[in-house]
């Protein structure tokens, strides 16, 4: 360990990377590297850059806390929010610590040195005392195995892959799912497309986002009085708490909101026929609600159809639904969402006695605070299961940066050789967390079709209060699930 702390790994630039970064530069750790694969920062807002793409958080609650900016509309769109990734580097003098264009493969845990080795995509290998994991939960795209797919002769991308060198122009398209993604897809390109189509497995609830720019005057007042975009970031936060009671299903709350995207269908759908395929059959929050405003308007076009069925296969020229239907395509662009439970995807890591934390979890991943597992001493991971939700993602990440940051602080403060979780810590989190799960957010547990549950049927992803009670649950717990042992 050297003058400064130990040596720390932070696995992805993504903000989850730069709130870990910034964290630990203020609690006086400056040897670390910022590991990332692509070719600059931003996570997300690199690799997603598909037509209509932005948050669907108003944009001061979707920042950090340490840092406003200059927003130009209400929900940021994906090149302002990859723009604020950037500002934040040069803000915290960060980029000499990045290494962009550069995947680490793994990390294994040495005993003996009390650090991991950390495997790098060229061959090459470092050692570093702790790891920091800032992957994220929405980074790896999940591909449909529709029989026939490789078969397809047209353009075919996924959307969190788009390929922009291809023009849709007079193309048919078909855009496959109709989640927070294709309901900022479809938008963008039913002007372009000669036919679009729409196909639906299973409708969402929907309402409209009010996205907007803001006003001259209003990004004169946020400039030049920054405690005010705190207070309006605060208040945003106190809306959802309010809203959050929507997620129990005999709740009030859950009845208007069920009542007012109901409301909105009949006054943006021309089509009964269209509404009835539009309404689900499950209650609101049972899967990821969407707020999208140009949505429905674009499936009244002439040129859009939706499509209410699953696909069951592809030809090389075109795409078949349940019914038996095919429709001829130039272009199959797959709106097919992401691998959200198989957290770490594409990194190993091996802990204690050289055990991989994929086979320790086998399908049905659990951490402390969703940030720590037993016996992989020194690693942490931001965006881990049971922490998506509470509003904002990027507080949560603030949080999470906390607790490894003052982790490691501690560790050079006390000479502290490693800090491991208690598995007894472990247990009383996940009991606690499937406890209010059910208590406290019933309707995601309802029946509907979700990124949520692992195969083994529980919610591993989703976070059951308002963003509050993780911010001070993250600063108690680690007091007592972490266990010191050894030192330097």
């Amino acid at each position: 360990m050297s003058a400064s702390g130990p040596r720390v790994a932070i696995v992805g630039c993504g903000l989850g990377g730069i709130a870990a970064a910034v964290n630990l530069k203020r609690r006086g750790i400056y040897d670390f590297v910022i590991f990332e694969q692509s070719d600059g920062p931003g996570g997300t807002w690199w690799d997603n850059r598909y037509p209509g793409c932005e948050v669907d958080i108003p944009s001061h609650a979707y920042s950090f806390s340490f840092l406003t900016y200059d927003w130009t509309r209400t929900h940021a769109r994906q090149e302002e929010l990859q723009a604020y990734a950037e500002h934040a580097l040069d803000k915290f003098k960060l980029r000499r610590h990045c290494r962009f264009g550069t995947r680490v493969e793994s990390a294994t845990w040495d005993e003996d040195t009390g650090s991991y080795e950390v495997a790098l995509a060229d061959g090459s290998r470092e050692r570093f005392e702790v790891v920091i994991s800032c992957l994220g939960l929405l980074n790896y795209p999940r591909y449909p195995d529709w029989p026939g797919l490789a078969s397809f002769e047209g353009v075919s991308f996924h959307t969190a892959r788009w390929e922009h060198e291809h023009d849709l122009t007079g193309k048919r398209v078909a855009v496959v799912g109709t989640g927070s993604t294709a309901t900022q897809v479809v938008p963008a390109i039913a002007g372009s497309a000669s036919r679009l189509y729409v196909f639906q497995r299973q409708p969402g609830w929907i309402l409209p986002k009010g996205e907007r720019d803001f006003t001259a005057r209003e990004r004169a007042l946020y400039r030049r009085f920054p405690l005010l975009q705190k207070a309006w970031r605060l208040y945003h936060f106190y809306q959802f708490r309010q809203g959050f009671k929507g997620y129990d299903l005999g709740g009030e709350r859950q009845r208007r909101n069920l009542a007012a995207c109901r409301a909105y269908i009949e006054k943006t759908i021309s089509d009964p026929e269209m509404r009835k395929h539009l309404t689900p059959d499950y209650p609101w929050g049972c899967k990821r609600s969407v707020l999208a405003t140009d949505f429905y308007p674009a499936l009244n076009r002439d040129n859009v159809e939706l499509v209410p069925h699953a696909v069951t296969k592809v030809t090389p020229n075109g795409i078949v639904d349940e019914t038996g239907v095919e429709r001829e395509i130039d272009v199959l662009v797959m709106a097919t969402g992401f691998q959200a439970t198989n957290f770490l995807a594409s990194l190993e890591v091996r802990g204690v006695g050289g055990v991989r934390i994929h086979d320790r979890w086998d399908g049905d991943a659990s951490a402390f605070l969703g940030i720590t597992v037993p016996d992989f001493p020194n690693f942490f991971m931001l965006y881990g299961p049971n922490t998506n939700g509470g509003f904002s993602v990027i507080a949560n990440l603030e949080r999470q940066a906390e607790v490894a940051a003052r982790t490691v602080a501690r560790m050079r403060r006390r000479r502290v050789r490693a800090v491991d979780t208690k598995p007894a810590a472990l247990d009383r989190w996940v009991r606690w967390v499937d406890e209010q799960l059910h208590k406290n957010a019933s309707a995601m547990e309802a029946n509907c079709t979700n990124y949520y549950h692992s195969k083994s049927g529980r919610n591993v992803t989703q976070w059951p209060k308002p963003h509050g009670e993780y911010y001070l649950l993250s600063k108690v717990l680690p007091y007592f699930g972490f266990t010191e042992r050894g030192s330097r």
